[in-house]
């Protein structure tokens, strides 16, 4: 006869046998308990005196020395010159206006030099600005977002550049069109391009250069002068 269990399976009614007698364990003979105690408290005595002696290994205790720090690195020292003429940004690094382009004075975020039609309308600008503790390419992005905001605009893919200079670590580019206003609110056709340079020392150098498109041949050439004397001082 069988019975279900409480899971379902089928098992057997209970054994009506008694068990058998469980074996009695051979116990130690009380002479050897105090001998096997002995034993054991001489054991850990030879393992206390193996420790303290540093393991029986022949050769010094060599004391664990607290690692050096790793310090913030550092960019090497540039044997570049600036001209005299040179604007100094910051962190080591300048740019070289070209004759045509000035200084915008009322710049307070790095150093920005535009260059003017006769009329007074600006035809473009090349601006320099430098941050720390930032990506390349997140600065990047945030640099090209704010000068496109306002306006309609088509962006290129960011691009990896390859790094002019061994200091380099990082180095991107993006190119993008739009169509701004000028002061008298008629439609400007635009272009421009960013390049953000990362040093080993984590100071992230961005190039911003835009220009009109009906004056971007002369403006293409000056801002690749300028560009040169920025990556030299780098």
């Amino acid at each position: 006869m069988e019975t279900s269990s409480a899971w379902g399976d089928k098992v057997g009614p209970p054994s009506l046998r008694r068990p058998p007698p469980e074996k009695k364990k051979k116990g130690f003979p009380p002479l050897l308990i105090p001998i096997g105690a002995g034993l054991v408290v001489v054991a850990l005595v030879a393992v206390a005196l193996v420790l303290l002696s540093g393991g029986g290994d022949d050769k010094a205790d060599q004391s664990n020395t607290p690692s050096t720090p790793v310090g913030t690195p550092t960019a090497p020292k540039s044997s570049y010159q600036p001209p005299s003429n040179a604007i100094a940004v910051g962190f080591g690094v300048s740019l070289v206006p070209v004759a045509g382009w000035s200084l915008v004075t009322q710049e307070t975020q790095g150093k920005q030099v535009a260059t003017y039609a006769p009329d007074g309308q600006p035809r473009g600008f090349f601006w320099v600005r430098q941050k720390e503790k930032v990506t390349a390419q997140a600065y990047l992005l945030g640099i090209v977002e704010g000068e496109t905001e306002e306006e309609v605009a088509q962006l290129g893919n960011v691009r990896n550049l390859p790094c002019p200079k061994d200091v380099l670590v990082e180095c991107v580019a993006i190119d993008y069109t739009s169509t701004a206003k000028d002061k008298t609110g008629a439609d400007v056709n635009v272009k421009g391009t960013v390049e953000v340079y990362r040093r080993k020392d984590g100071v992230v150098t961005a190039l911003d250069y835009r220009t009109r498109v009906d004056f971007a041949q002369k403006a293409d050439a000056d801002a690749a002068i300028m560009k040169k004397s920025v990556i030299d001082s780098m």
